[in-house]
């Protein structure tokens, strides 16, 4: 039996990584790495890095602060690397519909009822429920895998960032 060793990778210490085909043509796969997506990102860009049918996973740079964000559907947040606060808020009126896909920017400071706040960190998963507002803060680089439904938000850097063959 083969032993294998698991290596976390951080946004400053990464390998792009890479697709091991055993009896299949390796144009069929794509791979990209979520760190490398992040260090060359701008604050809080929403960038897809997995894609199936209409669901995405985002790699988000958290640095500084974000906007107020609204989601019409749960999301979750989990962090890969640094901490992340995340503030959570009820709107006092609906800001987005439930029909609509992806999280979008509130503008300004929504009114409502706080929800509480998470500290997270390397590992820790938040869900960011449905109809709600959330902000995301970090004091240095981190980041953020995003599963969530592609919005209009979702940026697609396929040709730059996947492994080509």
């Amino acid at each position: 039996m083969s032993e294998y060793t698991t290596v976390f990778g951080r946004l400053d210490n990464y390998n792009k990584g890479g697709v091991e085909i055993i009896n299949d043509d390796p144009k069929n796969y794509v791979f990209s790495n979520m760190f490398e997506v992040a260090s060359r990102a701008k604050p809080w860009q929403k960038i897809a890095v997995a894609k199936n049918q209409q669901y995405v996973l985002e790699a988000i740079r958290a640095e500084g602060t974000s906007e107020w964000r609204v989601t019409p559907h749960d999301e979750f947040a989990l962090v890969v690397d640094g901490d992340v606060v995340i503030e959570l808020l009820d709107p006092a009126t609906p800001l987005v519909e439930s029909t609509e896909s992806g999280s979008r920017a509130v503008v300004g400071q929504p009114e409502g009822t706080p929800m509480g706040t998470v500290y997270a960190g390397h590992g820790h998963m938040t869900l960011l429920p449905a109809g709600r507002c959330y902000r995301m803060s970090a004091e240095k680089p981190s980041v953020v895998l995003l599963q969530t439904i592609q919005g209009p938000d979702t940026i697609e850097r396929w040709a730059d960032i996947c492994q080509k063959f």
